[in-house]
């Protein structure tokens, strides 16, 4: 859902916005857009990733929940991505920042979004399916997953000159990750949120 203002908002004035409720949103083209409400097995599986990721030895500092990239785009100023695993740089530049991490700072080593309602919502499917990918392609992400529970498909694109290489993971399959070679949980783990 759009938000109505009397004019387009810029990205500083979007990062001092508050109006006093627990809504989430992402400016897109100058324009507040509303987050809609997830699926409740989105945010479950975010948690098992940090929680995954954190055995696996990734510091606690690293691994964020609500941390938002400025990405440069026709439809998007910054996204809010489910998961971010920082890069040391990445994470030293945020929080220097408090804010957001900006275009010009370090990319995080991974972002991961859960799609939501990809069987009822060609919007939301293809804002992280084509968007989201040329945005964080054109940020330099290395890699970034897209975990989709209505299709049971996890996808883990690389980051080649320039453009993401996909890989599909499904059901009993162990998702590989060239960030993360030590990881060992099948699709089917990730997309119920459980080992």
């Amino acid at each position: 859902m759009t938000v109505a203002t009397d004019r387009r908002m810029t990205l500083k004035e979007y990062l001092d916005y508050d109006d006093n409720t627990d809504m989430h949103y992402e400016l897109v083209d100058g324009v507040l857009v509303e987050m809609g409400a997830e699926n409740p097995l989105n945010p479950k599986i975010a948690v098992f990733l940090l929680t995954t990721f954190f055995q696996l030895g990734i510091p606690a500092t690293q691994l964020a929940i609500g941390h938002q990239i400025e990405v440069s785009s026709k439809k998007a100023t910054s996204r809010l991505p489910d998961l971010i695993v920082h890069s040391e740089a990445s994470d030293a530049a945020i929080m220097a920042d408090g804010k957001l991490l900006r275009f010009e700072m370090p990319a995080p080593r991974l972002v991961v979004e859960v799609v939501s309602s990809s069987d009822r919502d060609k919007k939301s499917r293809d804002r992280d399916y084509i968007d989201k990918r040329a945005e964080y392609a054109a940020r330099g992400i290395p890699e970034y997953w897209i975990v989709d529970p209505i299709e049971g498909v996890i996808l883990v694109l690389i980051l080649q000159n320039g453009d993401y290489i996909s890989r599909s993971f499904v059901e009993d399959a162990t998702i590989v990750s060239p960030a993360f070679p030590s990881l060992s949980i099948t699709a089917k783990q990730v997309l119920r949120a459980r080992l």
